[in-house]
């Protein structure tokens, strides 16, 4: 395949980056172009970890992978003290999964259908998952305001951090009771028809492949939030644009290729699980994660959101994918709609 020539940017970003220690703009550059092929890898990977385990568990596994990339990125900038990267970089996850990648793949796979399909009580399950992040991760925000109304600055910042911390571990348990009920005891109402494969993979090396895919687009990751802060100057962007938009395209671009990927096939279930379950995944995951590992740290990270805008994003974000998929049902110009309110936002964010 003529993307696997896209590898080679894999050991030249690297030997850019690390031998003769390049431009930070061509570090970043590079990095990009080889997160492509081997976010090619990680879908065709979980496409065959899906013939034999499972749809559900697939999509699960594409998801978690897809998600390891951008949380090992969250975690670096957050070690040197880059809090507001980070909340942008959880910001970014939720409207780019939501918006851009479910978008995207409605476009392509709707081009030429009628109409495309999921089971309506996955769209329902994901609504009510969709609609507890939006709670979860504005509650904190506007508690803090409620604070400053109520004149208890002093108390503000451990307050923040004490209330993160248990919203955290509040999402972690709903998180992990969610894996429960979907693929265990209601795992009949949320499996997807599977057509065995005799030619796929043994499962030791999709997983493995899924594995050694995943390294690399770390590495990748890494190097392309170490060039970040002088890629931004360089190129006159705000760090927090970068963060909101191309970071966050960039680590979660395996995801976007797997849902445009099973789209073209007609497999719509598994889209809304890659796509939209990424965003819950980050809200009810990834961030949590991010708060409690920072309790380890130098900088503590709390889930106060304090630009309104952010706040905006996530909370059209989740109205805009329920108003769509609650009938189980997408069309092409309904992905062209998610993508139009992506761009609206990615708009605000850069002239902001």
């Amino acid at each position: 395949m003529v993307i696997n020539l896209l590898l080679a940017f894999v050991p030249i970003s690297a030997f850019l980056a690390y031998v003769i220690h390049a431009p930070a703009v061509w570090v970043f550059a590079t990095a990009i172009v080889g997160i492509v092929p081997l976010a090619e890898w990680m879908r065709r990977s979980t496409e065959q970890v899906a013939h034999r385990a499972g749809s559900a568990i697939g999509g699960l596994l594409n998801v978690t992978f897809g998600n390891l990339a951008e949380l090992i990125i969250a975690l670096f900038v957050l070690n040197v003290g880059n809090i507001e990267v980070v909340k942008a970089q959880i910001t970014g996850s939720i409207i780019g999964n939501s918006l851009l990648g479910l978008g995207l793949a409605i476009v392509v796979g709707g081009w030429g259908r009628e109409k495309q399909s999921f089971k309506p009580e996955r769209a329902s399950l994901l609504s009510s998952l969709l609609i507890l992040s939006v709670i979860s991760l504005l509650l904190p925000a506007f508690f803090d305001l409620a604070k400053r109304h109520l004149n208890a600055a002093p108390i503000r910042v451990v307050s923040d951090d004490r209330l993160s911390l248990g919203v955290a571990i509040v999402l972690v348990i709903v998180y992990i009771a969610n894996l429960a009920y979907t693929l265990w005891t209601h795992r009949d109402v949320f499996a997807f028809d599977e057509k065995p494969d005799p030619n796929a993979w043994p499962l030791t090396k999709s997983v493995g492949a899924l594995i050694l895919a995943t390294a690399g687009v770390c590495l990748e990751a890494e190097l392309v939030s170490g060039a970040l802060e002088k890629t931004s100057q360089g190129l006159g962007i705000s760090t927090f644009f970068l963060g909101i938009i191309v970071l966050v395209i960039v680590g979660n671009i395996a995801e976007y290729f797997a849902a445009v990927y099973f789209a073209k096939r007609d497999r719509m279930g598994l889209v809304v699980t890659i796509a939209v379950g990424s965003t819950i995944q980050v809200a009810l995951l990834t961030a949590p994660v991010l708060v409690i590992a920072s309790q380890f740290m130098p900088h503590k990270l709390n889930l106060v959101f304090g630009n309104p805008l952010e706040m905006i994003a996530i909370a059209a974000t989740a109205f805009a994918v329920n108003s769509i998929s609650q009938d189980g049902e997408t069309t092409w110009f309904e992905g062209v709609l998610l993508l139009a309110v992506y761009v609206l936002l990615a708009l605000a964010f850069f002239f902001l």
